[in-house]
């Protein structure tokens, strides 16, 4: 028998001899009771198409019509799945929180510092585990939740937070080292995933798993593509088989106010990419003001506009006099792109845009509501941008409204605030702050800017 097949490998069984020649195997029987020994080997059939040439002098009962036997190496051959369409079941998107977390999916949550994102995280997780109310009132399966920190001390910090949050302390876990034998080492999801795979399922029905920061889990350059793609592809697994939602979180790069919210996220691009939903938040600038943003900066599986004002407290827990905690007061909804809302955010310097835009909001609003979007297209048609736009509404106290028959949202000026517009207006004109904190008059910088 001479049969080649496209196998390089060397290697001898039973006295058989398969030698790699030219990129094929050669396998050779001549003799009755060597074809007896052929019989013994584990067999497998592969059809003849599958194989480079076949010249055979095998008996009738060694051989059929639709497949040839051919002795099965001990390394088996790579196989790629392909799927027809028609055979895949349509499923929807199993949400955590509609539109916000969802199961089986990677998100990841930047913002600034101070913004209070592990706070945010945290109060996201004592809602699951108590099956409260999210922001937008929806309420939330009841799950346990797992927490890897490489920042924060679980007893000073993360414990007094959950209490804080009103957490349910018997649904929420924390990630520690790893004992392998008498060794204790930290945890490393690139090889310890399947462990932890093993520990969720042991605790059941993990809804949430927290990751702060996720840079942590990135051994190699957190600012290369590829490296970043290969050290999440464990924690994208463990979302996916134990069909829970993984929550990354990460910061906003220095000096990328203005970008786009997904561009600003630390580290490579692949961050962002990587992630199914991006969340951002940041702290609303102005003299005492706490109030902070949290919004939606990418979505590949839903809405990726909107979000939600909170702040941020402090108390004492209780029957723990002296432990301190932080914790989250949600706000109203808010409406807009992420770049727009946290623009809204950012420091304001050009004090002539400012004033122009509050002068074109007072006239407009003057005879009463308009549809925010008449107002905008307006707005933008003037020459202001859109950040400029809500930054000035909010400064103005400008109040939104939603008709619940249309669903239009519409602005109007708080009450008293309608008398003596144009007086009002003429002198946000005249008066503007320089970057230097003191007041200039139009006519001075219209003067430098012609001469």
């Amino acid at each position: 028998m001479h049969i080649r097949t496209s196998n390089r490998r060397k290697a001898t069984k039973n006295g058989f001899s398969l030698n790699a020649k030219g990129g094929a195997i050669y396998h050779y029987t001549s003799t009755d009771d060597e074809i007896a020994e052929f019989r013994k080997l584990e067999m497998t059939e592969i059809a003849p198409e599958k194989i480079g040439a076949v010249e055979s002098d095998l008996k009738p009962s060694i051989t059929c019509s639709s497949s040839i036997l051919v002795p099965r190496l001990n390394v088996p051959l790579a196989m790629v799945q392909i799927t027809c369409a028609c055979d895949i079941k349509p499923e929807p998107i199993r949400w955590l929180w509609k539109g916000w977390l969802a199961r089986g999916k990677f998100h990841i949550f930047a913002g600034q510092a101070g913004t209070g994102k592990t706070t945010i995280a945290i109060a996201i997780g004592a809602t699951i585990s108590t099956g409260g109310y999210f922001p937008d009132g929806t309420q939330a399966p009841v799950g346990n939740v797992l927490i890897w920190s490489g920042e924060d001390s679980a007893k000073d910090t993360l414990v007094p937070k959950l209490i804080a949050a009103g957490a349910n302390m018997t649904k929420v876990h924390f990630i520690g080292d790893v004992r392998h034998g008498d060794d204790l080492r930290s945890f490393d999801p690139a090889t310890d995933i399947h462990a932890m795979m093993s520990a969720a399922a042991h605790i059941g029905d993990v809804s949430l798993l927290i990751v702060d920061p996720v840079v942590n889990a990135v051994a190699g350059d957190s600012h290369k593509n590829g490296e970043v793609r290969r050290a999440l592809q464990p924690l994208v697994d463990f979302g996916e088989r134990m069909d829970c939602a993984v929550l990354g979180i990460s910061h906003f790069s220095k000096g990328t106010g203005g970008k786009e919210p997904m561009e600003r996220v630390t580290g490579s691009l692949a961050f962002a990419a990587l992630a199914r939903v991006v969340l951002a938040t940041a702290k609303i600038n102005g003299s005492g003001n706490s109030k902070r943003i949290f919004c939606r900066a990418k979505s590949n599986i839903g809405i990726d506009s909107g979000g939600f004002e909170y702040d941020l407290n402090q108390k004492e827990i209780d029957g723990h006099k002296g432990v301190l905690a932080s914790y989250s007061v949600w706000g109203q909804a808010v409406e807009g792109s992420a770049r727009e809302l946290l623009a809204e955010c950012e420091p304001n310097s050009d004090g002539v845009e400012s004033a122009g835009a509050e002068q074109f909001l007072r006239e407009m609003l003057a005879s009463g509501p308009k549809q925010q979007k008449e107002i905008e297209s307006e707005g933008t048609g003037q020459g202001f941008s859109m950040a400029t736009l809500r930054r000035t509404k909010k400064r103005l106290g400008i109040v939104s409204n939603k008709d619940g028959m249309k669903g239009v949202w519409f602005w109007s000026l708080p009450d008293g605030v309608t008398e003596d517009v144009h007086k009002d207006a003429e002198d946000a004109q005249q008066k503007a702050v320089n970057p230097f904190g003191k007041l200039s008059t139009f006519g001075m910088i219209a003067s430098s800017i012609d001469s």
